[in-house]
């Protein structure tokens, strides 16, 4: 997990955060979609040439940590400091997500903040002492309302029985913040995304919100209230700050201006009630400013059921790259399932997309035009100068995959889209090359034949230099080979700074590059299982 953002004074920080990952077991598929898909969106903006920061981490107090880990024979603190350094951080490597930072609730500058922030509620009359009486799941870390569950006893997420529960509390006035919740959704129409998201949260604030109980009484497990020990403040409360912690609040102003506020936060749908409702509210109340938008993704599906550790079906992310390897997992499930809705998972499908479009259409291309420049041309990119309507159909069409990939993962969140539209270009350049017939031509040695072969293959390679560069924020250790199979880097740079509005100047792959035919990009599955 490489740092590869700043912070300081200047431009303000294009600032992407995932939830932060509860801790009592191994991260599975849902965890990794979520921080994959903010690692190539801040990959992009990278790309863009912005000053990205990424921030991902672990929620790691509350009473489901604390019951785990009594499970486990262990305190809560060992159990945290052990998944986090041998499950959580070495997957986020493996999947070389490239986060800045990675925040721990139970970290000082976390903690501390924390405490500060929530006396500086109580010290404005925003939270008030009382109790409360009602149903509670620990799995969600949540009180629920009768009306929410099934059966009357079961949570509707977790299909598990509630826990009744009476105790103690601190409460957030968060009932006075629906008038004002519902006015900036109304001026902020893309403050909450996808629309069905928005659409859930506007109507549940105007059945009219309630006031939250902040606090727990009776468990110690968290961050004690500042003023009155017994306490410890509600995890969800300690979670949300993790966004503004991370970036200096409290203790490093410069740094908090220059990043907050958050540009994106990635949740689960399940989580968006707390982010969209408790957590712009704890901002007004603290007079900060809020975030600029809070997408929710939709629920990863296997067998008909939402993806989690608790219904068996928590697969691990290193049983598929095993298979398929990093790229193509990262690949697959941004291509096969739009961002914001609820998408199904299946070996099959993974391995159908691999194949079809991985290895035969992108890989197959990458392969075919270094051999034939190898052949043809002892491995030295030739000049094109028999250009015509064929090659400028290549060079528009990389022009529009560009443009539209841009506006649709870079602004839109639509990852299924762009790289889709990257496809339909790699689709467009194996057609030409299939109407071009490079291998016959190069069987008639004139001057005129020769020519038009070093054209053909110019235009080939080139479109794949554009590829190379719009599909890096996806796979990157696939483009990078890539790249350094067209020769690219000794003119033109390392690829991670090669800039998406610079990507569609055609010609910029200069003739007299060496190409070579490196390493398959994407083996077939079965020399893959070997």
């Amino acid at each position: 997990m490489a740092a590869t953002g700043t912070t300081g004074s200047g431009e303000s920080a294009f600032y992407v955060t995932t939830p932060i990952y509860y801790v009592n077991d191994a991260p599975h598929l849902g965890h990794a979609y979520t921080t994959v898909a903010g690692d190539v969106l801040t990959r992009w903006h990278r790309q863009r040439g912005e000053r990205v920061w990424f921030l991902t981490g672990t929620d790691e107090h509350g009473q489901k940590i604390m019951r785990t880990a009594e499970a486990n024979g262990t305190t809560p603190q060992e159990w945290c400091d052990k998944l986090v350094e041998t499950a959580w951080k070495p997957l986020w490597e493996h999947l070389e997500i490239a986060n800045d930072d990675f925040i721990r609730t139970t970290e000082p500058r976390h903690t501390k903040r924390v405490q500060e922030f929530v006396q500086d509620l109580y010290d404005k009359g925003e939270i008030y002492k009382g109790g409360y009486e009602g149903p509670y799941c620990v799995g969600c870390e949540e009180y629920k309302s009768p009306g929410e569950l099934l059966e009357g006893e079961l949570c509707p997420i977790h299909k598990r029985p509630i826990e009744w529960l009476k105790e103690e509390n601190y409460f957030f006035r968060l009932s006075a913040y629906g008038p004002r919740l519902l006015e900036h959704y109304e001026r902020n129409p893309d403050f909450i995304q996808p629309a069905s998201a928005r659409n859930e949260v506007v109507q549940f604030v105007r059945q009219g919100l309630q006031d939250l109980s902040i606090s727990r009484s009776t468990f110690t497990w968290g961050i004690p209230i500042p003023w009155d020990p017994k306490h410890v403040i509600y995890v969800w409360v300690d979670a949300l700050l993790n966004y503004v912690t991370a970036v200096g609040y409290g203790s490093d102003e410069e740094k908090f201006r220059s990043t907050w506020p958050a540009d994106v936060h990635l949740v689960g749908k399940d989580i968006l009630r707390f982010h969209a409702v408790i957590w712009p509210a704890m901002l007004m109340a603290n007079g900060l400013p809020l975030p600029k938008k809070i997408f929710a993704n939709g629920w990863l599906m296997v067998g008909g059921e939402k993806m989690s550790k608790s219904n068996l079906t928590g697969i691990s992310p290193r049983d598929l790259t095993g298979t398929f390897g990093v790229d193509a997992y990262r690949y697959y499930f941004l291509r096969a399932i739009p961002f914001g809705q609820d998408g199904s998972f299946s070996w099959e499908d993974f391995a159908a997309r691999y194949t079809s479009e991985l290895a035969n259409d992108f890989g197959n291309l990458a392969s075919r035009v270094a051999a034939m420049v190898g052949k043809y041309f002892g491995g030295t990119l030739p000049e094109a100068t028999d250009a015509g309507p064929a090659e400028q159909a290549i060079a528009d069409g990389l022009a529009a995959a560009a443009e539209q990939a841009d506006r649709m993962i870079g602004d839109n969140l639509d990852f299924s889209g762009g790289i889709g539209a990257i496809f339909d270009f790699i689709k467009q350049v194996n057609g030409y090359l299939t109407e071009q017939q490079p291998w016959k031509v190069a069987k008639d040695d004139s001057p005129e034949a020769r020519a038009r072969l070093a054209t053909i293959l110019y235009t080939a390679a080139e479109a794949l230099r554009g590829i190379a560069v719009l599909l890096n924020p996806v796979m990157p250790a696939a483009c990078a080979k890539l790249w350094a199979s067209l020769g690219a880097e000794p003119h033109l740079g390392p690829l991670a700074e090669q800039r998406i509005g610079e990507v569609a100047q055609w010609g910029k792959l200069p003739a007299g590059a060496r190409i070579v035919k490196g390493e398959v990009l994407f083996p077939r599955l079965e020399e893959s299982k070997a």
